[in-house]
């Protein structure tokens, strides 16, 4: 997994409440295992028409958008299934940290096991990075997660709160799998003294 550290980069302002994980990547793309490929498919029923052309009025088919980092989005972010192809196609479409006042529980943790970074604020705070988003391309910011805080464009922070041990496997790179290599040594000790014990198993 791709460790973070920090990120630069434009914010896209998706001002909507109860954001689901269908929304976010609608069943017809659960078919692949694969974590790419899935970004053509990250909020499609809202970037496309019937056609397949764009919807120039979603937010990330605007062009100061397209290239967007990070997301700030509305109350209770990635509800309803779990499905972690969630994370994947906004990992995929290039988005690294979604802010907002609450999350989905399976979605926030399916954030840290792929690699973003979902950070909760305040309702003030929140609105203060709407204001910043709605800049366009010029809506960078910054975020810091050793110092747990995100930058504005015209240098205002916001602090935010985070698990020590989140935070250590995000700016770390370690998924699930990672975690466990971590303990290779420990577990190959083990094995190589069971094998000699119970050379019959």
């Amino acid at each position: 997994m791709e460790k973070f550290t920090t990120l630069e980069g434009v914010a896209a302002p998706l001002k909507i409440i109860n954001v689901d994980t269908d929304m976010i990547i609608p069943k017809q793309y659960l078919k692949t295992i694969k974590r790419t490929g899935l970004g053509k498919g990250l909020f499609s029923e809202q970037r496309y028409k019937d056609d397949g052309s764009e919807n120039p009025d979603f937010i990330l088919n605007k062009p100061a958008y397209r290239h967007s980092k990070v997301l700030v989005a509305g109350d209770n972010f990635g509800c309803g299934s779990s499905r972690e192809h969630a994370p994947w196609a906004l990992l995929d479409f290039g988005i690294r940290c979604v802010i907002s006042t609450s999350f989905g529980d399976i979605f926030y943790n399916n954030c840290f096991k792929n690699g973003i970074l979902p950070i909760r604020v305040t309702q003030d705070d929140l609105d203060k990075l709407f204001d910043d988003a709605d800049r366009g391309s010029n809506a960078t910011l910054s975020i810091d997660l050793a110092k747990q805080e995100i930058r504005g464009p015209d240098g205002g922070t916001v602090k935010f709160e985070i698990d020590p041990f989140r935070k250590h496997c995000l700016m770390n790179g370690l998924d699930d799998i990672g975690l466990t290599m971590e303990k290779k040594a420990s577990i190959d000790s083990y094995e190589a003294k069971a094998k000699k014990e119970r050379a019959w198993a």
